[in-house]
């Protein structure tokens, strides 16, 4: 796809209702990413940050559950007002996972579950520079992507006329861009989708701040 990407922003404000009723519950039927969120919340001490938490804000309250001190940041205003009131006990603010507002080394952890995948391809280097850089020494980076090559998108979405758009990648790529970020890569796993999700591979890689990792 050459075409510009869709305003995203705009994209989650229209189906901010729907999405949330889509996933809201859909970890009960994840027992992988479960594993992985609950060995995360088993070893990160400290604030956490849910980057692209979305209008479910269902990452977060499974963390915030199991005693994590998290907070969540969406590009869209209306699902962080959705968020906020399914969440009230959860703090969740409107940021650009570009920009993050928090001070440098200031983060035990970051979460990013199929948030980066609306960054484009040449915006991932800068992204990843971003989430080292909030991250404390000796914090932990949890990434979950689509994988695959290339990107995928559709123009209706929950039945409405709004665009959305994912960059795909594998997993040594992943990996690769994490280390040139200057991240230590501590675990990578691929599971194939549930009939449920749409039909791509799952990523995830847990990464540490790291000086050994380049």
């Amino acid at each position: 796809m050459t075409e510009a990407w869709p305003d995203l922003a705009r994209t989650y404000d229209a189906v901010a209702a729907d999405y949330a009723e889509r996933f809201a519950g859909e970890l009960a039927g994840k027992p992988f990413d479960r594993g992985l969120l609950d060995a995360f919340a088993e070893r990160v001490r400290g604030p956490v940050l849910d980057v692209g938490c979305g209008p479910a804000g269902h990452i977060a309250r499974y963390l915030a559950d199991r005693g994590v001190a998290i907070h969540g940041v969406d590009l869209s205003p209306k699902g962080v007002a959705l968020a906020a009131a399914s969440h009230p006990d959860i703090g969740f603010a409107v940021a650009d996972l570009r920009a993050l507002p928090v001070a440098d080394a200031s983060q035990a952890g970051l979460v990013a579950f199929y948030s980066v995948i609306h960054i484009r391809r040449p915006e991932l280097p800068a992204v990843f520079a971003e989430f080292h850089r909030v991250l404390a020494p000796g914090g932990e980076l949890l990434i979950a992507m689509h994988g695959g090559t290339g990107e995928v998108g559709v123009d209706d979405w929950f039945g409405r006329a709004v665009s959305t758009r994912a960059t795909l990648v594998e997993l040594p790529e992943l990996a690769g861009l994490l280390e040139a970020a200057g991240f230590a890569v501590l675990e990578q796993h691929r599971r194939d989708p549930n009939p449920e999700e749409f039909p791509t591979p799952r990523l995830y890689c847990s990464a540490s701040p790291g000086i050994n990792c380049c």
